[in-house]
């Protein structure tokens, strides 16, 4: 892949133009009225041209025209919400706030060293002369810092695209950040440093990426801010090639997927041809703990493992601790796959945030370890770059089907497996078999998206539970219950089936039945909910009721203890 310099480029990207910062909303008719607070939220209707002009003729001012979704981000009194309920049919949500997840300290046990592109089969698809060229990856992060590594590639050319601000609407040429926590994250997938044993560091060391800025210094951002990033990589898309969307962060549930403002622009952005990376989120192991954006049944949900610290040892690998379980509250099977992400060494500057709160695990240089799904997902979107190098016309279908076919499922050493469908999905990424895959056609088979996205069709998966209040797969054996009350670890030793002996079943049921969504389905997922120390259904009554009443913040994957 041939580079030239960005500056030139960056420049010309089409951006949202008319997009404007808070502005205080006028028209009050009475005192009582100045008092009440504004509130965020983000509205959506069928006619959104009438929708604009109805909030004109209140005197407010969008604070963000979110065209992804035919929605806009604006702040309402209660007395302006209800006048513009009775001008026109409106879809309302809050504008919901994310922060950084809360920090906790432990001791180093490390030394900067690659492992992941090993663990996941790269090195093989390396010494065949594919570094990912060609393939842009973008990060909906906290920011890029261009440190040596994600600068340039292997041969030194320009592989930095920029940065996209999405809290500012701006686009600069250089990358900066103040959490670290993008660019730790962007460095696992394309990192073109060599480790003192020769071993380059990133998975596609010669993919580009975009960073996209949803997220502040203090690690917050809003619904808003992250769906107008996304909308702007729909629009640049053509461009700077970019193939793939590596969102890792993860937030609870408050509605079905189909219904969230943030799952509709991911659904829009796999439909239009980007490969969606999602963490599972790291609050599992209970089942049921995937998050936002994770739930859609389309796109790729990441989930991790680790390897005690033992790099090529694989006997004692685990699903992590954190590391989200499905299934999810309309019955599909999460996550799809795993992926290293305990410990993961990767970029982070010395004066980067997270340094700063947790020193001990910062090698004072340039490395820094950290765990999490987040750090998973960026390994699966450089396999996902490695995949679309050798085969640039593939799907976003097809990308997943190859992945959820060749992994390595985990078993025990009789056999058994070791982790349900619900811990591991197909089992761990491998690279190298992913792209000897010959399959293409194992992925989303029953889902329409775009009915999906009008209304027209959603569906239900095929996991249910059983009168012992265990999680199954409908049509499936006894192996694939899971019985939350046993740890599924009964094996002196944890072996990894090859991508040779797939699971076939797993593939044909799992990952392609779907169904339009049941009548007795909602009663269904009542019960698991209330059973499994979620959410209970508060989110689905308070949902038909007024549709507004999601208030609680999200959390982005920035910490969990390394493990």
């Amino acid at each position: 892949m041939s580079f030239t310099s960005n500056q030139n480029k960056i420049r010309n990207f089409s951006i949202v133009v008319g997009l404007f910062t808070l502005a205080m909303v006028i028209g009050f008719k009475s005192v009582a009225d100045t008092d009440k607070v504004a509130k965020s939220y983000i509205i959506s209707a069928k006619n959104f041209s009438v929708l604009k002009n109805n909030l004109k003729a209140l005197g407010v001012t969008p604070t963000h025209e979110l065209k992804i979704i035919d929605s806009v981000a604006v702040d309402l009194t209660d007395k302006q919400l209800s006048n513009l309920q009775n001008k026109q049919e409106i879809t309302v949500s809050s504008n919901y706030k994310v922060e950084l997840s809360g920090l906790s300290y432990g001791q180093r046990r490390w030394q900067p060293q690659s492992v992941v592109t090993e663990q996941v089969d790269a090195t093989y698809v390396h010494q065949m002369g594919n570094f990912g060229e060609g393939v842009t990856i973008a990060f909906l992060d906290t920011g890029l810092e261009h440190l040596s590594g994600l600068s340039t590639d292997l041969q030194g050319r320009d592989k930095a695209w920029g940065t996209y601000d999405a809290i500012n609407d701006t686009v600069s040429n250089t990358g900066s950040e103040e959490s670290g926590h993008g660019t730790h994250v962007a460095s696992i997938a394309v990192n073109s440093d060599y480790d003192s044993s020769g071993r380059i560091y990133g998975v596609a060391p010669n993919a580009a990426h975009v960073g996209i800025k949803a997220f502040d210094a203090e690690g917050k951002a809003t619904y808003a801010d992250v769906i107008r990033g996304i909308g702007w990589a729909l629009e640049v898309k053509e461009q700077i090639n970019l193939r793939i969307l590596n969102m890792s962060f993860s937030g609870p549930v408050r509605s079905n997927y189909w219904e969230d403002p943030l799952n509709k622009a991911v659904m829009k952005a796999w439909q239009a041809g980007v490969v969606v990376v999602a963490s599972a989120g790291n609050k599992g192991s209970e089942p049921m703990t995937i998050g936002v954006p994770g739930n859609v049944p389309y796109i790729i949900t990441v989930g991790a493992m680790t390897d005690d610290y033992t790099a090529f040892n694989y006997s004692d690998d685990k699903v992590a601790s954190f590391s989200g379980a499905g299934p999810t509250a309309e019955g599909f099977v999460k996550p799809d796959i795993i992926a290293p992400g305990g410990h993961i060494s990767g970029l982070m500057a010395f004066d980067s945030q997270i340094v700063i709160d947790h020193p001990e695990f910062h090698d004072g240089g340039r490395y820094f370890e950290m765990s999490g799904t987040s750090q998973a997902a960026a390994v699966v979107s450089g396999v996902v770059a490695l995949l679309l190098t050798d085969n640039p016309a593939l799907t976003p279908d097809q990308v997943k089907c190859k992945l959820i076919a060749s992994a390595y499922s985990a078993n025990n050493s009789d056999g058994s497996s070791r982790y349900s469908v619900f811990q591991q999905g197909a089992g761990l990424v491998s690279a190298y078999y992913a792209m000897a895959s010959a399959e293409t056609n194992c992925a989303n088979k029953s889902l329409d998206i775009a009915k999906d996205l009008n209304d027209e069709e959603h569906y239900s998966g095929p996991a249910n539970i059983n009168e012992d209040g265990n999680f199954y797969v409908e049509g499936l054996g006894e192996e694939f219950i899971w019985d939350i009350n046993d740890s599924n670890i009964v094996g002196d030793a944890m072996l990894w089936r090859t991508s040779l002996e797939p699971s076939s079943e797993w593939q044909d049921k799992a990952t392609t039945d779907a169904m339009l969504w049941r009548t007795n389905f909602e009663t269904d997922a009542m019960l698991w909910r209330t059973g499994f120390g979620t959410d209970g259904m508060l989110w689905r009554t308070s949902f038909e009721t007024d549709g507004m009443l999601w208030r609680t913040t999200i959390d982005i994957n920035s910490w969990v203890e390394p493990q």
